[in-house]
């Protein structure tokens, strides 16, 4: 029975970790860690979003002597969209606010990630077509576009 329980176990972090993968976009950005930050941070208060924080994991690492490659996490949100998601499953309260990643990879290269919406449709039960799905999904491929644009 155990090994029956430990190999179910083994395979839904499996198969969460694929799902996780799936649903997770990235763009390349021409800007340091920081700059890219600054620009998307930038665009989100400009779109009348609300900027809840904004965490710098890799001076989070040297406090306790490690290195980590330039990361930053900024985590914003807008309740006309998140609310709605909320009250058709409340559990999206999980991974909302919205969440985005920029970071140095191994090569030295600026990337910026996120998970898309539909995923947090899927996790949740959330109707895949809802509105706020839809308005999600445009406003981080926006927010982060104006971010890695070159100009």
């Amino acid at each position: 029975m155990y090994l029956k329980t430990l190999a179910a176990a083994a395979l839904s972090t499996v198969t969460a970790t694929g799902a996780l993968a799936a649903d997770l976009v990235t763009k390349t950005s021409p800007h340091s860690v920081t700059e890219t930050m600054d620009r998307l941070e930038a665009a989100v208060t400009g779109a009348g979003a609300t900027v809840f924080a904004r965490v710098d994991h890799a001076a989070g690492a040297a406090k306790v002597d490690m290195d980590l490659r330039p990361t930053q996490m900024l985590m914003f949100g807008n309740p006309k969209l998140g609310t709605p998601a909320m009250l058709d499953g409340q559990t999206a309260g999980l991974d909302l606010p919205l969440r985005v990643l920029v970071y140095a990879d191994a090569e030295g290269m600026v990337q910026v990630a996120y998970h898309a919406p539909s995923g947090l449709a899927e996790a949740h039960g959330l109707p895949g077509d809802a509105k706020y799905i839809q308005m999600m999904t445009g406003a981080l491929d926006k927010l982060t576009g104006k971010a890695v644009a070159a100009e």
